[in-house]
């Protein structure tokens, strides 16, 4: 695998200190220690979230495997996780912890023109995708996606569609849909919420037309009949899910909320492909293929060139999006 950020490792403890928080290197000059005696994954946000989840599903799955002696889940939130990676980004050389990343975390350094990208730190691997849907509640009289889109067009600023933060993939995804059906993304009413029940409770109080969500957090109410989902953002319908795609409905949009892992900038090549020797081997366990079915997370696993030519492509996109929304 070809390096794809060179530097000078930093030799002896690297000690990064950021909002009270600090992470003490464990001889990231390359002596004794490695990944597989001691791991640390850094997940760039609050418990309980969608990264901190993925994260500790990872860690089971080493733990499941043996893979790794001793392995551990370290939470940074904050700004949809520009704050863990501006501190990731300046432990050069720390070869036991890879950070959790994904196509949030690039919407939020776009939206936030953040001088520190994922160019800054070294992508490792792509692991799974998550896909998020329109809903409306069961009692609306929208009944299909063409039904949503005629409102939509004839009266974009009053169609508001709740979702969650500002730059997230259910904000990238209404601006993206906006423009496929030939609405200005400036002209949407989107109203960003900091939690998914917050949306939920909004739509379903009527204080918007719909909204757009990770469909794991309203698989629940859709199943139940509390809400109806009219769209998924997958490139082909989900196994086990009865939604259909905007693709098959004549919308050419289609957006993975994908997440995986990145290592610090200045490792090594040795030590980058150690990190994905030790994904691939937890991605093959029992535990992660019931983490995949639990969670209806697709498998696109992804590594070197392809993975980073998909980043900048990734990047592309969501940096258009974002110019189109006015933000």
């Amino acid at each position: 695998m070809s390096k794809r950020i060179t530097g000078k490792i930093a030799y002896g403890a690297v000690v990064a200190v950021i909002a009270g928080l600090a992470f003490t290197n464990a001889a990231a000059s390359g002596g004794e220690s490695s990944a597989r005696s001691k791991l640390v994954l850094m997940a760039p946000a609050a418990p309980g979230g969608g990264w901190d989840g993925f994260s500790r599903e990872a860690q089971q799955a080493i733990k499941s495997i043996g893979g790794v002696n001793n392995v551990q889940v370290t939470n940074v939130p904050g700004a949809g996780g520009t704050i863990g990676l501006s501190q990731f980004a300046q432990m050069t050389g720390r070869h036991d912890m890879l950070m959790t990343t994904g196509g949030v975390m690039i919407g939020a350094t776009e939206l936030a023109k953040s001088e520190t990208s994922l160019k800054d730190v070294v992508p490792i691997a792509r692991l799974a995708d998550d896909y998020a849907v329109l809903v409306v509640p069961s009692k609306s009289d929208i009944k299909t996606l063409d039904d949503f889109v005629e409102l939509w067009k004839k009266d974009p600023g009053g169609t508001s569609i709740s979702g969650g933060s500002l730059g997230s993939i259910d904000h990238l995804l209404t601006g993206l849909v906006a423009q496929k059906v030939g609405i200005d993304p400036a002209e949407t009413n989107y109203i960003a919420y900091s939690g998914g029940g917050e949306a939920l409770t909004s739509m379903l109080a009527g204080t918007t037309v719909g909204g757009m969500s990770g469909y794991n957090e309203v698989a629940d109410q859709i199943e139940v009949g509390t809400l109806r989902a009219l769209a998924i953002s997958s490139p082909e319908r989900l196994e086990g899910v009865d939604v259909p795609t905007f693709k098959e409905q004549g919308v050419d949009a289609e957006m993975a909320n994908w997440r995986g892992f990145a290592g610090a900038p200045g490792i090594t090549e040795e030590q980058e492909q150690e990190f994905v020797e030790i994904i691939t081997e937890f991605r093959e366990s029992e535990h992660w293929q019931s983490a995949l079915e639990r969670n209806s997370w697709t498998d696109n696993f992804m590594i070197g060139d392809e993975f980073d030519k998909f980043i900048d492509n990734e990047t592309a996109v969501t940096a258009e999006i974002v110019k189109g929304l006015g933000l």
